[in-house]
């Protein structure tokens, strides 16, 4: 008997299983939605001080993969084979309203079933000393989050370096 050659593909590890709510019958009422929105602020806590260089290729700035995805999924996620689905745009919000901002997008882009979303950040321009306040933020961030299984630098159209193109472990499930 002869082995198959080893593959690129995503390979599962076992992982705890993610939790996920019941849609809801009828619509939220405001303060349902408001406890609902608090409840995955809870859950999201995210770090500041998260490292994520040795997760990525030599720019820490371009992409990331999660261990057991391979390198086929990133050079399908830099051509744009994934759409965009949603998008969360950052701009002039303060650190922790950015953190609180992308758990909750992050948790009901991954409740909806998204494969792909799209998270701007921006370039820094706006900041003290024209600096990039959010940009590695964001990139630990989302290291941290259990659904992101992949991301990489926005294309030109997409808003180049002020924007992370992610790819949500939905992606991975096949099409129906």
């Amino acid at each position: 008997m002869k082995k198959l050659p080893e593959s690129n593909r995503y390979v599962p590890q076992a992982t705890k299983p993610i939790a996920t709510a019941a849609a809801p019958k009828r619509p939220l009422t405001a303060a349902e939605q408001k406890q609902d929105d608090a409840a995955v602020l809870r859950e999201a806590m995210l770090s500041d001080l998260f490292e994520v260089d040795h997760y990525m290729e030599e720019d820490p700035a371009l992409n990331y993969l999660a261990p057991g995805v391979g390198n086929d999924v990133m050079k399908r996620l830099r051509k744009g084979y994934w759409p965009v689905q949603d998008e969360l745009d950052l701009h002039g919000l303060r650190r922790d309203e950015a953190r609180n901002a992308i758990g909750a997008f992050l948790m009901r882009s991954n409740r909806r079933g998204h494969r792909c979303v799209c998270v701007i950040h921006g370039r820094g321009f706006g900041s003290k000393g024209q600096e990039p306040v959010l940009k590695s933020m964001v990139h630990s961030w989302l290291v941290q989050t259990d659904g992101v299984i992949a991301f990489s630098q926005a294309r030109a159209s997409e808003g180049g370096e002020g924007a992370l193109i992610v790819l949500l472990r939905a992606a991975l499930r096949p099409e129906r």
